[in-house]
């Protein structure tokens, strides 16, 4: 039994490299609407048209110049991709977060960094949804949702990062406004956007004295510091936010005094999904990628693909996105039906996800040898662009 069992072992890799190379093996082992419904599948197709036709030609483009593609996320906004969970009476698609995921997915086999930037819109605009009143969530909301307006997340600054809690920017009440000082950093969108949903410290030390208040771009004292260089994420903005006895009139402020920390912790369970599902997209893609280099390049007188140890490395590459995206899928689930082990599970898929698919388009990479270290090949952006989710959003 013990020699069958080690055959048996022995086989299964094997077994794994020859459906995932053969003509339709891979794309039918890893393909992402397996177990979805007829309407989850009609707007992943959406979804993935999109992301082919309006981002895929132009991710290169936009990650070498810098560009911030406005028109493109207003095009993908009027699919529904402005406000995908956000209530349809204030201009959301209303869909569940598992929705949601599928959406993010699939456009980030498109432009990661652009799909990156769309999930943290969401996140605001959902935010202001779920925990504005009604002025203010149809003073926002419809503009935001159509992607006439963009929104910026507003939590990190110079001295806290993963420790939130001890944030620093002040925000002192006088008579109906609050005068804001400090500065946040690393804000996606940041000086391009048009809404800043900021926390501040309008009490005492730790998480009970954190407001939240949203901001406009064009108020007197908000200010942007440089554009930040960085490796990857490059087809949206990071600044510096400044605050500098910037005057915000009370109805801006989210939910009551205090409640600041609680609204932004329950806005990055939802990011921490959203992330993790860009991630999804960048592997799904290199998967691919990786799976036709192997075909189509020739060594020692044969394809790269009929290379056992190669096969094996798809194999497992093939194994992990799949295992990555039923966690992040399982969590979603957890989020929209309001378990109590929902918060628990986001981060464990954030992290679980966000490690495998950095993994997967490194080994992607790998596989192109030196051509997937040339700007020509997409696999190498990937790489560049999915770096980033094992740092930010928790």
């Amino acid at each position: 039994p013990r020699t069958a069992m080690a055959m048996a072992w022995r086989a299964a890799p094997r077994a794994a490299a020859r459906l995932l190379l053969g003509r339709r093996g891979i794309a039918s082992c890893i393909d992402p609407s397996t177990g979805l419904t007829e309407d989850q599948k009609e707007f992943q197709k959406v979804a993935l048209d999109f992301a082919a036709k309006e981002m895929a030609p132009y991710m290169a483009e936009w990650d070498e110049k810098e560009i911030f593609p406005v028109e493109t996320m207003r095009k993908a906004a009027q699919l529904g991709f402005g406000g995908i969970y956000v209530k349809p009476d204030v201009g959301g698609s209303g869909l569940s977060r598992l929705d949601t995921s599928i959406i993010f997915e699939a456009l980030a086999t498109g432009c990661t960094s652009t799909t990156a930037y769309m999930s943290i819109h969401n996140m605001c605009v959902w935010m202001i949804d779920t925990f504005g009143n009604e002025e203010q969530r149809h003073r926002f909301c419809p503009s935001l949702c159509s992607m006439e307006k963009f929104a910026s997340y507003c939590l990190t600054e110079p001295g806290s990062g993963s420790d939130a809690a001890s944030l620093l920017t002040s925000a002192q009440r006088k008579g109906d406004t609050y005068v804001l000082n400090g500065s946040k950093a690393f804000i996606s969108g940041g000086g391009d956007t048009d809404v800043y949903v900021v926390m501040c410290r309008t009490g005492g030390p730790g998480p009970k004295g954190i407001s939240c208040l949203v901001l406009e771009k064009g108020m007197p004292g908000l200010s942007f510091g440089k554009k930040e260089k960085k490796v990857g994420w490059n087809s949206q903005p990071t600044r510096a936010v400044i605050f500098e006895d910037c005057v915000v009139p009370v109805g801006n402020r989210l939910g009551a005094e205090g409640q600041g920390f609680s609204i932004a912790m329950q806005g990055l369970n939802g990011g921490r999904i959203n992330i993790a599902s860009c991630s999804l997209g960048a592997a799904h893609a290199s998967v691919l990628l990786a799976q036709e280099h192997l075909t189509v390049r020739k060594q020692f007188g044969e394809p790269l693909a009929n290379n056992q140890y190669l096969q094996f490395r798809l194999a497992e590459m093939a194994t992990r996105l799949v295992a990555a995206r039923l966690m992040v899928r399982n969590a979603a689930r957890a989020l929209q039906e309001g378990r109590e082990d929902a918060a628990v599970l986001c981060s464990m898929a954030k992290l679980f996800a966000t490690d495998e698919c950095f993994g997967i388009c490194n080994q992607a990479l790998q596989m192109h040898g030196g051509y997937g270290y040339l700007k020509d090949y997409a696999v190498q952006q990937f790489v560049r662009d999915i770096r980033v989710h094992q740092i930010l959003e928790g």
